[in-house]
């Protein structure tokens, strides 16, 4: 897959338009911040500041309906509305913010096609997913929503929820990652403590051509409510699998491993902060635009990474069966960790070992050095790319 058969599709890796768009806009007290940060208006305390964010599950939900369908477990849709709110909550963390956390969702529905039952059980799926933090010391209010009937303009359903939080500014990461880190990352797949069940690890990005070029072409006809019609017919439904088909490695099928809800990292990065928040340099979410994403945030760095995690099978399939480059795979998706700490080595076995309490792997990935301007290195086992 070329990066032109990623536009053909109507989406974009590392958004670059929106970037444009925005390029001038304020970027809040911390401008390398991960989150736009904001004085707090709300009181005037000079000594706290304001962050509010907000994102969507994305084209992840025409799978879901898609397997909702299919198979006719209504559940999916608990699951579903957890990549919603971990867009927003774990971009927050990357800037310190992990407890005490508000969010809204808004829902924009076919109403044609999505039955209340759907909506309750999305609902019922954040309460579970708040219930489920709550556990673990992370502290989520839901402060209500809105569910719109848009069938004009919304194919099948978007979900999106919106974050807010107050924090003191000096508990605020600002990113300032320096030559001599070394880069601990997190592990995106595997069973967390707060799983309860495998996590293949996808998260939220790049679903669009994920799907389309897994899946095969009877989810074609069966439900054109799933894509848009304007994308070139021989890119739409193009794989050869079927939701059903079981991956025999992991025992799960192929649409239960697209369908895993992306992990959060909360509970992880709160205890981390709690005993080594002097340590850290910077946080990202290894989001839109992969294991690139981190190019957004250094000026005068190298960033290495060459020591990666074994490739997840989910990316393994996707690239079989879309013949996507490996270079532009680490730029779609996160290829294994999804969250990535740049500290002092003299810390990094520390935070190492809180991962692994929840669980989660964790290592060294990489290290970061002098250069004259910005650049990105992964070595790994496909290949030496550069960005």
């Amino acid at each position: 897959m070329t990066s032109s058969r990623y536009d053909l599709r109507g989406v974009s890796a590392s958004k670059e338009d929106v970037h444009k768009a925005i390029k001038n806009l304020d970027k809040g007290l911390f401008k390398n911040s991960f989150c736009k940060i904001l004085p707090d208006i709300l009181t005037g305390d000079s000594d706290y500041c304001l962050a509010m964010h907000a994102d969507t599950a994305g084209t992840k939900t025409s799978l879901c309906y898609a397997y909702w369908k299919e198979t006719g477990a209504i559940n999916v849709w608990q699951d579903i509305v957890q990549d919603a709110i971990v867009m927003n909550i774990d971009d927050l963390a990357c800037s310190g913010i992990c407890d005490n956390i508000i969010i809204s969702n808004t829902i924009g529905r076919n109403k044609h096609l999505i039955p209340g039952e759907v909506i309750e059980n999305i609902i019922s799926g954040i309460n579970l997913f708040i219930s489920r933090m709550k556990q673990n010391n992370v502290n989520i209010t839901l402060a209500g929503g809105e569910t719109a009937d848009v069938g004009d303009i919304v194919r099948t359903i978007d979900i999106g929820v919106t974050a807010f939080a107050r924090m003191p500014r000096n508990k605020i990461i600002k990113n300032n990652i320096m030559p001599d880190d070394v880069i601990v990352g997190l592990s995106s797949s595997g069973q967390s403590t707060y799983e309860n069940i495998y996590n293949s690890g996808i998260g939220s990005n790049g679903l669009t051509s994920a799907r389309h070029d897994m899946f095969s072409s009877y989810l074609y006809n069966k439900y054109p409510e799933t894509f848009d019609p304007g994308t070139p017919k021989d890119l739409v439904y193009c794989g050869t699998k079927k939701l059903s088909d079981l991956d025999k490695d992991t025992g799960m099928s192929y649409g239960q491993l697209l369908l895993s809800p992306t992990r959060t990292f909360l509970p992880v990065i709160k205890s981390i902060l709690e005993k080594y928040f002097d340590s850290i340099n910077g946080i990202i979410h290894c989001t839109g635009g992969g294991q690139t994403k981190v190019l957004n945030f250094v000026n005068n760095i190298h960033v290495v990474k060459d020591n990666l995690f074994k490739t997840p099978k989910i990316f393994q399939i996707i690239q079989e069966n879309s013949s996507t480059s490996w270079q532009e795979m680490y730029k779609v998706f996160n290829m294994g960790h999804r969250i990535e700490l740049y500290l002092e080595k003299e810390v990094a076995n520390n935070v190492i070992d809180i991962a692994n309490k929840f669980n989660i792997d964790a290592q060294i990935i990489g290290y970061c050095k002098p250069y004259n301007g910005k650049k990105l290195t992964i070595d790994s086992k496909y290949g030496n790319f550069e960005y």
